[in-house]
């Protein structure tokens, strides 16, 4: 996950593409944006976000949930956006999912949702009935 983000801050599209796995069947959703399939439409999408500039993601409060041999992870996301006025903050919801390879951990998906500042305040107390 830090050599995700990493690669996101940097622009570096090899990076990035290095962390995720093989398969046909990845997927990554934008906030906002529909669902894409596999590495060459992921790929396009950071492309063409890289090519405005990089992405000042920082990801905060990681909530894991492992399992034998994929991990899933709950991050909100603070993104840093620069504009004339200085930098503001935009915050994103994101879960993203790892799976165990012979080349070691890969993301296999990515779902990111538009946040807001008072996601970075959790509420995690357990409700007395899930359904």
């Amino acid at each position: 996950e830090a050599a995700f983000y990493d690669a996101l801050q940097s622009g570096d599209i090899d990076k990035l593409m290095a962390c995720w796995g093989d398969e046909d069947d990845i997927v990554c959703v934008h906030p906002g944006g529909g669902r894409l399939v596999g590495p060459a439409a992921i790929r396009s999408t950071f492309d063409t976000m890289f090519s405005n500039g990089t992405i000042r993601a920082f990801p905060e409060k990681v909530r894991k949930i492992d399992a034998m041999s994929a991990s899933v992870h709950n991050v909100l996301e603070r993104i840093e956006v620069l504009t004339e006025e200085g930098p503001r903050h935009a915050y994103v919801i994101a879960t993203n999912v790892y799976h165990e390879t012979a080349q070691g951990w890969r993301l296999v998906a990515h779902h990111a949702s538009p946040g807001t500042s008072s996601e970075m305040h959790e509420v995690s107390e357990t409700p007395p009935v899930l359904h």
